[in-house]
Formats: C-alpha cells, structure tokens, sequence
C-alpha cells in the first residue's frame, strides 16, 4: 500500500515540477537569455530523477531520436524509416538500431518536437526514452505527462541541429532502467 502511495506522490511531484515550475522557469528563462538552456537541463535532469524513483519496469519502450544524429553527408534519409540506414557507421544511428533491434523497442526518428508527439500518441507506449537537444526534450517531456520520459540530450560539436551525437551508454542504461 506505502509503495502505490509514494509511486502516486512522485508522479504527483513530477506533475508539479513539469506543470507549474518548469513555466515559472521559462518565464524566468525569458528575461535571462543566457539561463534558459541551463534551466531546460535542470528540469530534464529533475525529471529523469523522479522517473527513476518511480521504479516502473514495461517493455512497451518507445526511442525517439532527432534526425540530426544521421551524419548531414549521408545520400539515404532516415526520417521515414530509420531501417532504410545503411549501417555504414560514419553515425550512431547504426548502433542505436542494434540497441533498439537487440532489445525489441520500437525505435523512430523524429524531424522535430510536434513530429515526436505524434509518434508517442501514435505509439501509445508505457514509456519513452527520448534524445534531443535541451529545448525539444523539456517541452516534449512536459506535453508527455503523465507517461514517463527519460530524456537524453544530444552533443553538438557542429552546432544545433547539425551532425550531433550522443552517447550510446546512456541510451542503454536509460533502456535498462526501464526493463
């Protein structure tokens, strides 16, 4: 009984953090332009904390990825089906495929925040595990609750939305937080 309560307290404190602080902050965010990123971090990072103590355990994972993880030289777009990729390995697409096909998770590129919304309504999974920059994965997190979201955020040596990477480890640890 002390367990269903305090799982429904944690969502309940997510709700909170994701629904009241997290505009609070971005009004903040607003008037203190070089803050806005850091505070969009600290909300992913407070939520993917709460969602661990949740402790839910699905195999009904959905991984949503940005489409600028595919290398921009890249001849085979990936935004329709990511197993259209050729696997050459000049990007981590080919082993977040491995991942996702080695743990049977429904996997999917999205060209943008509304594009990824649609993929999770469409998909109706018990969780999401996410990798995007600091401003789409907040904002999506927060339109997602109450479905819990691990949000991974995206390395950008190139700059926004250009040839960006992420660290396949996460990714798996985030997986198996979750199965």
């Amino acid at each position: 009984m002390w367990t269903k309560f305090y799982k429904y307290l944690l969502r309940l404190t997510r709700g909170m953090v994701l629904k009241v602080f997290y505009p609070m902050l971005m009004l903040l965010g607003a008037f203190i332009k070089s803050k806005k990123e850091a505070f969009q971090l600290f909300i992913i990072k407070l939520n993917n904390k709460l969602v661990i103590r949740e402790g839910i355990k699905t195999n009904r994972i959905l991984l949503i990825l940005p489409h600028c993880l595919q290398i921009d030289k890249c001849e085979i777009r990936i935004t329709n089906n990511i197993y259209n990729c050729k696997r050459c390995g000049r990007c981590k697409m080919k082993d977040l495929i491995g991942i996702a096909e080695g743990k049977k998770l429904n996997l999917y590129v999205a060209t943008g925040g509304s594009m990824a919304r649609k993929i999770v309504y469409e998909h109706r999974p018990k969780a999401v595990i996410a990798v995007a920059c600091e401003r789409d994965l907040s904002s999506g997190i927060v339109d997602s609750y109450p479905l819990p979201v691990l949000g991974i955020q995206n390395e950008r040596p190139f700059g926004p939305c250009f040839n960006t990477t992420v660290d396949t480890s996460r990714v798996e640890e985030a997986i198996n937080i979750f199965c």
